[in-house]
């Protein structure tokens, strides 16, 4: 796999399971995931709604725990580490993009990427507008989010997630609710990341991006279904939609 800069990130799992509630009430979210990932691909994870994508994605950034298993990101071991342990591990190591943008809505595009480096202490905050100009938001970066487009706003949110120098970028249906056009646009960022040499790992309803991907990850019912290693994966402008 050729990347254009040192390759980051990268994820064992083993027998990871996750289930929330106890009893009768209890929902087995994550069932034996066996997974390899490796430094500076891009993984597409897909599988309909309620299959664990979401907290698959969410146990390799540390958000949550896993109840059981072995579990190393980034080079480092998760496993039955405290919340306070990971949380340093996602401000050190990772970067989120929502489906929804989670701008702070009283701050500028520029403000809104430049507070994430203050707030971690990663990254460095002069090459804020250098990331949004190649997000396209050049003339936009003293704009509110409410004077931005949605697909601006995601674009916004990925500036951010890139400015900590992240070496995993990790991305919950970043093209959900944005159309054709601009879900090209994001999914160009989000790849040219990965070109970088960091690590994406992107779930989706949409099996078309499975394309532009290193790894496809298909899940149902809490486990891992299917994997699929892709050796020459597509540009983002060739991905139908």
């Amino acid at each position: 796999m050729a990347q254009t800069a040192q390759a980051r990130g990268g994820a064992r799992l083993r027998k990871v399971s996750k289930t929330y509630g106890a009893g009768e009430a209890a929902v087995t979210a994550l069932r034996d995931v066996d997974l390899d990932v490796e430094p500076g691909e891009m993984v597409v994870i897909l599988g309909p709604s309620g299959s664990g994508k979401t907290t698959l994605l969410n146990v390799i950034g540390g958000i949550e725990a896993a109840d059981g298993g072995e579990l190393e990101v980034a080079g480092e071991t998760l496993t039955g580490r405290p919340p306070n342990s990971l949380a340093g591990f996602r401000r050190d190591r990772v970067s989120f993009v929502f489906q929804f943008f989670n701008l702070v809505p009283t701050l500028t595009a520029r403000e809104n990427a430049e507070v994430i480096v203050e707030l971690t202490g990663r990254g460095d905050r002069a090459r804020v507008p250098e990331l949004l100009t190649a997000a396209g938001l050049a003339d936009r970066m003293d704009h509110f989010p409410a004077q931005l487009s949605g697909g601006q706003q995601q674009r916004v949110a990925i500036a951010r997630a890139l400015a900590t120098d992240p070496d995993l970028v990790l991305a919950d249906e970043p093209t959900g609710a944005l159309d054709t056009a601009t879900g090209k646009s994001v999914l160009r960022l989000l790849q040219e990341a990965n070109r970088q040499g960091r690590g994406v790992v992107m779930v989706t309803h949409n099996a078309s991006v499975a394309a532009m991907a290193h790894l496809v990850v298909s899940m149902r019912d809490g486990r891992v279904e299917s994997v699929e290693r892709n050796t020459s994966p597509a540009d983002v402008s060739a991905v139908s939609w």
